[in-house]
């Protein structure tokens, strides 16, 4: 059950036509190479919104690309409540400068910060091979 602040970023969500393809959510685990669990907990946040026979969920094409792009947020270091931010915001009026203004400053924000981490992770490497070339040096010295 959601605490009572938390917002369902997908509750626009349209259920899927009988003609589309749909998946179940151990389907949707092992293409993803997930737990079903996680694909659970995605759900209790809002973030995606399976359709329900009885206890079976049954998951739509809109459900398995946001899965992907949670995923791919992840990796990406945006938290789950950005990405649902980046959901509400597409979600809502595209035509709304608004919109898209938040969005872009969400991004532009994002971009900031990986860029800011891959200048941290250069200097990291460097450090290391700067290491690993003295440890090598003597070990050299020591075997000679």
């Amino acid at each position: 059950m959601k605490p009572d602040n938390q917002t369902n970023f997908a509750s626009s969500a349209k259920m899927p036509a009988s003609n589309e393809q749909t998946f179940s959510i151990s389907e949707l685990a092992k293409e993803f190479d997930i737990t079903t669990r996680s694909i659970r907990f995605y759900e209790d946040q809002g973030l995606i919104t399976p359709e329900r026979n009885g206890q079976t969920r049954i998951y739509s094409k809109r459900d398995k690309v946001r899965l992907k792009l949670i995923l791919r947020g992840k990796r990406l270091g945006f938290t789950l409540a950005e990405t649902g931010r980046l959901f509400e915001l597409y979600d809502a009026d595209k035509s709304s400068a608004k919109q898209l203004v938040t969005m872009l400053d969400l991004i532009s924000e994002k971009k900031a910060d990986l860029s800011q981490q891959m200048d941290d992770i250069k200097v990291v490497l460097m450090e290391l091979v700067t290491a690993e070339r003295r440890c090598r040096d003597t070990l050299n010295k020591i075997d000679e």
